[in-house]
């Protein structure tokens, strides 16, 4: 099964298992590339609807696959039973979901020993619910495709308790919205998404500079201030080279 070069990272994060729950899985690809890999001895394949499971069923047994990866109707893990995975895979959607699906089915994903996340959006909220729900985050990855960045994250569960931020708010704001792993391994892509980042915040809050003052106006100014000052402050952690 050939898996774009975002879907290859993803698959690249999940560890060698006995189970995968692939959580949104569309049309079956990871599941099914990790079990022809021998990655993981079995999968099941999960959708909130109908359309994809059944596209992922095709490919499934166009693969020969049936008897180790099977399908399930499920909004989130819902249809998942605690310890039932050791791997959970949730790729593909927005962050807001993400979090939703992890909260919601909290027992089912603590008893995993692994979460792989691909957020599309509102990376700092996933990475927040993480750090104050116990979970450690052990591995990342940063791919550029198609002209879209796509950031990932491994996730390992520990003890469920809220942490502590650490004292500097504006560092640890910096590695919830661009990665603390990432800016710590000095990644390429992420630098090169930091430079195209900054520019384009302070382009547009130059545009803001020059119009009317409107109280509207000014609230965005703020925000975009904010925003720049943490993307400056990933920029210093990566630091010049």
């Amino acid at each position: 099964m050939k898996l774009s070069g975002r879907m290859r990272a993803v698959a690249g994060l999940v560890r060698v298992c006995g189970v995968l729950a692939d959580v949104g899985t569309d049309h079956g690809y990871v599941p099914i590339a990790l079990v022809a890999e021998g990655k993981v001895r079995c999968a099941i394949a999960m959708d909130i609807k109908e359309g994809p499971l059944s596209r992922a069923r095709k490919n499934i047994a166009d693969s020969r696959m049936e008897d180790r990866i099977k399908t399930r109707l499920s909004d989130g893990v819902s249809a998942l039973a605690a310890g039932e995975a050791d791997s959970i895979l949730i790729a593909g959607m927005g962050g807001r979901l993400v979090v939703h699906i992890l909260a919601s089915g909290a027992a089912v994903c603590r008893s995993a020993e692994e979460l792989i996340l691909q957020p599309q959006s509102d990376l700092r909220r996933v990475r927040e619910y993480l750090r104050q729900n116990g979970y450690r985050i052990a591995e990342e990855d940063m791919v550029w495709e198609d002209g879209k960045y796509y950031p990932m994250l491994r996730a390992l569960p520990g003890e469920a308790k809220t942490q502590k931020d650490p004292a500097d708010p504006v560092i640890t704001a910096a590695c919830d919205i661009y990665g603390p792993l990432l800016l710590a391994g000095k990644h390429p892509v992420l630098r090169r998404f930091l430079d195209e980042r900054k520019r384009q915040l302070a382009g547009v809050l130059d545009r803001l500079l020059r119009q009317p003052d409107s109280e509207a106006a000014a609230e965005r100014i703020r925000q975009l201030g904010q925003e720049l000052l943490y993307c400056e402050t990933a920029q210093k952690i990566l630091g010049e080279g």
